[in-house]
């Protein structure tokens, strides 16, 4: 029995996503698949299209056999904390064989050599880092630099972290190595359109793209331009959930929320929450005050230090309340994690009579028990994780949808 892990996130299910599944089962010559999955909030700081019982379904319709989430904490992080989180939860559930991820680069030996450099740190690369420090340089100019001369520069450095795919990957392959995992990785070169690209150009668009789509369109059932990126069983999930009023939601619904909680505080308040520093709270708190939009609120927070995506994460965490002390305790790479299954079907199944044999982590498959005897970090994990549901479901369309405590009522989807 060999099982495949991936890492996903399905904002929502496509094409690409498809081929990558297809592909790595083929490379891998797996026999099940693992996803661990992001929730109802993403990596980027922004809430998903549809929840992830619905992206669940997506996953299950399309080859899956077993989704787990990832938690609050490591989805909405930056990437090193996303990939360590992710890749914990796969190694500790104690049945997956190989990870396969898409890269631009699509050698995972060349990937792998600089993962190794940057969990190992050799002497001559430190002191490269550290002359480049002393030089004034960013941290991640002074890493470029570094890994160039450490290098020789033998391959290319520039072109690799300058992707983001291969950046993640990147971060995959540190966090193997960092817990010793016996995990085989595995790498797809990426086709096609780039996951940033904001218009559909083909079969294979991206999700950015397919969320653009949707956001700018007035389609209420299944059209030819979704039918064209998208599986068909995708699409129909997407719009059932649209036609129950479950969605779209997006960033921009989270507005007057967002802006109302920061221009109720003070910019001493603001400090307090997870990735606030160095006086950015004073900008966070004029912005507030003047933005009229989403957009503009984040446009008018954004520096150079500060990215858009940072700045988003930023005022997600406000919303949910989750401070510096929250993110010190939570996102620690020896954090204790759980597996919370969202979804399986019958070749899932037989995986979980495994897992509940091998696994080193809590399985969690009613959470209204396990909340009761987990540990405190679990147990602020899992509030987290309530708290987002609660406010992700404000944004629906359908009012007889936005009842609070639906991570206690929703049954887990089963194909």
């Amino acid at each position: 029995m060999k099982v495949l892990g991936l890492i996903v996130e399905y904002n929502p299910f496509h094409n690409g996503h498809l081929y990558h599944l297809e592909e790595s089962k083929k490379i891998s010559r797996a026999d099940f698949v693992v996803c661990v999955m992001s929730g109802n909030f993403i990596q980027r700081g922004e809430p998903a299209i549809v929840n992830k019982w619905a992206r669940t379904k997506m996953a299950l319709s399309a080859g899956a056999d077993l989704v787990i989430e990832l938690p609050l904490s490591c989805a909405m992080a930056s990437a090193e904390y996303f990939a360590s989180g992710a890749v914990r939860i796969l190694n500790d559930i104690g049945i997956v064989d190989y990870i396969c991820f898409g890269s631009e680069h699509g050698d995972v030996k060349t990937l792998d050599y600089i993962a190794q450099i940057l969990v190992e740190e050799p002497e001559s690369y430190k002191s490269f880092l550290k002359e480049e420090l002393d030089n004034g340089l960013s941290y991640p100019a002074a890493r470029e630099s570094a890994l160039k001369k450490y290098t020789a520069h033998s391959i290319n450095i520039p072109q690799i972290i300058s992707s983001s795919n291969n950046i993640l990957g990147i971060e995959y392959l540190k966090a193997l190595r960092r817990i010793k995992s016996s995990i085989i990785p595995l790498t797809i070169k990426r086709i096609n359109n780039d996951y940033n690209t904001e218009n559909i150009t083909g079969s294979i668009s991206s999700a950015s793209s397919i969320r653009k789509y949707i956001s700018t369109s007035n389609s209420t059932s299944f059209d030819d331009v979704l039918a064209m990126t998208m599986p068909k069983t995708s699409v129909d999930i997407l719009f059932e959930e649209f036609s129950a009023g479950r969605g779209p939601v997006f960033k921009e619904d989270f507005y007057h929320v967002v802006t109302s909680l920061i221009r109720k505080m003070t910019p001493e308040q603001i400090r307090n929450f997870a990735y606030v520093s160095e006086g950015l709270e004073n900008r966070i708190k004029s912005a507030a005050d003047t933005a009229g939009t989403y957009e503009e609120l984040v446009e008018s927070i954004c520096t150079r230090r500060y990215t858009k995506t940072r700045v988003q994460r930023i005022l997600m965490g406000i919303l949910m309340g989750v401070t510096s002390k929250d993110l010190d305790m939570l996102s620690r790479f020896d954090s204790p994690q759980y597996a919370r299954i969202l979804g399986f079907n019958s070749k899932g199944k037989q995986l979980l009579s495994q897992i509940k044999k091998k696994s080193s982590i809590p399985l969690v498959l009613k959470l209204s028990d396990f909340i009761k005897s987990c540990d405190p970090v679990l147990k602020r994990k899992l509030e987290l994780e309530i708290l987002a549901t609660d406010l992700y479901v404000m944004c629906y369309k359908n009012p007889a949808f936005r009842k609070a405590g639906q991570e206690f009522t929703q049954n887990i989807i089963i194909m």
